[in-house]
């Protein structure tokens, strides 16, 4: 039997829809700039940029509808998203076969200390301290495609404080759910317990503590979450 030098630490993991049983995480892996609008709105122009990503940590993804308004920071973003996640994996999937490997979807929230990203991006430095925060990832029950399929339309949007302010459609994405794993499979090898977020469209902005969110992707049941 293995023995470890210090306590084992817990593993993340996420509520399932409809099951006692948690889906464990492996990896969270995050495409940025994946609908054309929000590529603007935050200056870029989608239709020169291949796909890229960020990581998030395992336990960023929090499902306890609370965010705690992190420190270091006076600027934090909201972006709502579909989080994709693995059953299995490996390297060099096809599109074709990419969505073979989906165990179900989520919804979820990518949130970003945009001042911290902003001085990021202007040193030419990586994004960890904007992006991969305690909490950063509010998340909601994942939804097993046997249940749900695998979505590609439908409304997804993000309320504050019951204000619109997020709205888009999941046909907007400019990579695919496909196209992304099979994107990442040649840079990482891909596995079980392996959660996506897919990306947000525009309407991005700042949350202050008090403010209740609601995000929606149609076909789920929605996720609110309180900042605190």
């Amino acid at each position: 039997m293995t023995s470890f030098v210090i306590d084992v630490p817990k593993i993340p993991a996420l509520p399932v829809a409809g099951a006692d049983a948690l889906f464990p995480v492996r990896r969270v892996y995050c495409i940025g700039r994946n609908y054309a609008a929000h590529a603007v709105e935050m200056g870029h122009d989608p239709s020169k940029e291949p796909p890229f990503f960020f990581q998030k940590n395992p336990d960023n993804l929090d499902a306890s509808g609370t965010f705690p308004y992190p420190g270091k920071t006076a600027d934090v973003h909201h972006e709502v998203e579909l989080a994709v996640v693995l059953k299995s994996g490996g390297s060099g999937i096809t599109v074709a076969d990419a969505l073979s490997h989906v165990y179900g979807y989520a919804v979820a929230l990518d949130m970003t200390r945009r001042d911290l990203q902003a001085v990021a991006k202007d040193m030419g430095r990586p994004w960890d301290t904007a992006k991969a925060f305690e909490h950063s990832a509010p998340i909601g029950p994942v939804v097993p495609a046997s249940v749900c399929g695998h979505p590609q339309a439908g409304a997804i949007t993000l309320s504050v404080n019951g204000t619109l302010r997020q709205s888009g459609d999941l046909n907007q994405m400019i990579w695919k759910i496909p196209e992304m794993i099979a994107y990442l499979s040649d840079y990482f090898t891909l596995a079980a317990g392996d959660v996506i977020l897919t990306g947000t469209p525009s309407g991005v902005g700042p949350v202050v503590r008090g403010d209740r969110l609601e995000a929606r992707v149609e076909g789920f049941a929605p996720l609110t979450v309180d900042v605190v």
